[in-house]
């Protein structure tokens, strides 16, 4: 029965070029990584590894249960406040991923009475949070400043959400977050920012709500996650204390779901201890990807991602594969990955990037490109 159920879907996803495997990774890999998200380049620092290590002898390997039973420790708490204070926000809520920290606040928040506002690029997760937030969704074109204040003005509802990312996980763009949260402002709206890709990167690490000026507005809340520049795992939160408080009693994804685990939280906050104490780090990251773009030939990005367009699918997938034959690790990103239905190769710059390593990938990319296209 299932066979009969899925191999059609199965040989549909074939036939376009979309289908999608897993590929482990060794340990002792030594390709150039322009793939993953570890931005600050500290998921193999030795202070980080040492602070998760010693989390684990402390505290065991797991959190017990959910937060609200056994499952936070000093180190939830120890993380909560440094993160808040390092970003600017009065309170921080720690999630066990950053997917279900933006479920967790978007549901919280939603309802019959409130409407959610969102850009029509924004991440997986939101997305799926608004379907579930039981709130009429309404889609605006990405960065649509006008878009917004009229579903705003045209509105019912008493409560609203605007959603956005501050930097986008795909195109790299950012955000107009000043004009965002002026029309939020004039309009009684709460503006919602995903800063994943924002934290450790931007406005000298501190993300571009801070750089903004419009950290602490009682109206701006955030969402991060962990698993990108602090090297770790879980989401987090922040915004005023009531929003916390609230999160605390109505966010399935929070009451529901085991705590992260203390190890997570150790590896996060030396992350942040160590960004705190190198505060050039986040400029590498930006260096890597204006020499990136360069080389492709694409626009410079507004954070560590950088986007180059490719023919197809199949395109997409060959080029990424032939960078790792030859040393490099790339993203492919295939609809319905990709907002605008562009399929892409995604190169994700990090601090720990060499010139030698940037050297190489950008003779190894271009090379790729040209082969395929």
């Amino acid at each position: 029965m299932l066979e009969d159920w899925l191999a059609p879907k199965a040989a549909a996803l074939e036939s376009r070029g979309l289908t999608r495997r897993l590929r482990a990774r060794a340990a002792d890999d030594r390709l150039i990584d322009l793939a993953g998200n570890d931005y600050l380049g500290l998921a193999s620092d030795p202070r980080v590894i040492e602070a998760a290590a010693e989390a684990v002898c402390v505290w065991g390997t797991g959190s017990t249960a959910s937060r609200l039973v056994t499952g936070t420790t000093a180190l939830h708490e120890e993380l909560e406040s440094a993160l808040a204070s390092y970003v600017g926000q009065e309170s921080a809520l720690v999630f066990s991923s950053g997917y279900l920290a933006n479920l967790g606040v978007v549901t919280a928040l939603g309802g019959p009475g409130t409407l959610m506002v969102s850009d029509d690029h924004i991440h997986a997760s939101l997305v799926d949070a608004c379907r579930l937030s039981r709130s009429r969704v309404e889609i605006v074109p990405h960065n649509d400043v006008d878009a917004v204040t009229k579903v705003l003005a045209e509105r019912n509802e008493p409560h609203a959400v605007v959603m956005t990312e501050s930097v986008f996980s795909v195109l790299s763009d950012a955000a107009p977050l000043a004009d965002l949260a002026s029309v939020a402002r004039a309009h009684d709206a709460v503006l919602l920012v995903d800063e994943a890709h924002g934290l450790g990167v931007t406005g000298g690490g501190r993300g571009s709500v801070h750089a903004a000026g419009l950290a602490g507005q009682d109206h701006v809340l955030v969402t991060m996650t962990l698993s990108k520049a602090m090297a770790s795992q879980g989401g987090v939160v922040l915004g005023p204390r009531i929003l916390r408080e609230h999160l605390v009693n109505r966010a399935r994804p929070f009451i529901f779901d085991t705590g992260l685990n203390p190890a997570a939280c150790a590896a996060a906050l030396a992350a942040l201890q160590v960004l705190q104490a190198e505060p050039t780090r986040p400029d590498a990251i930006h260096v890597a990807a204006a020499r990136l773009a360069t080389a492709c030939g694409v626009p410079p990005a507004a954070g560590p991602v950088v986007s180059v367009p490719m023919p197809g699918p199949r395109e997409t997938v060959h080029a990424a594969d032939l960078c790792l034959a030859a040393g490099v690790r790339v993203g492919s990103f295939r609809p319905p990955s990709v907002p605008d239905g562009i399929s892409r190769l995604r190169l994700t710059a990090n601090a720990g990037l060499t010139q030698a390593d940037l050297d190489h990938a950008c003779t190894v990319i271009v090379d790729a490109i040209g082969q395929v296209s």
